[in-house]
């Protein structure tokens, strides 16, 4: 009996590693889409407010600058930052987890088992 249920478990573990896995790799495009928006419109933002700073008399610019710190503003009400680290918040919540069952994962996914703590 306990050799089947030590089956089943080991079985059950992978099973969620598997999918923990996949769903983990499957944020990624995404996230590096995100990632590349972020740091397209962050820098066109920066680069626009240091021209902005050079000659502050260019109507053309201040209008430019201005509508790119709207679209930077209106990312992060739409949560691009959340979108961003999705997967390591997937990771770091799947580990607050695991802890109590004395595992835990790796940025990917993976499952960490740990040594069982010696109680004497």
């Amino acid at each position: 009996v306990n050799t089947l249920t030590f089956a089943l478990s080991m079985n059950s573990l992978k099973a969620f590693e598997r999918r923990l896995t996949e769903y983990v790799s499957c944020l990624q495009p995404a996230t590096g889409r995100w990632r590349m928006i972020l740091l397209v419109v962050s820098v066109c933002t920066a680069t626009g407010a240091w021209n902005w700073l050079i000659d502050p008399e260019q109507k053309e610019q201040r209008r430019r600058i201005e509508e790119q710190q709207r679209t930077l503003i209106a990312l992060f009400f739409a949560g691009i930052h959340k979108r961003v680290v999705a997967p390591s918040i997937i990771a770091a919540r799947c580990r607050t987890v695991l802890a109590e069952y004395n595992m835990s994962c790796d940025d990917m996914g993976k499952l960490i088992l740990k040594p069982r703590p010696n109680i004497q």
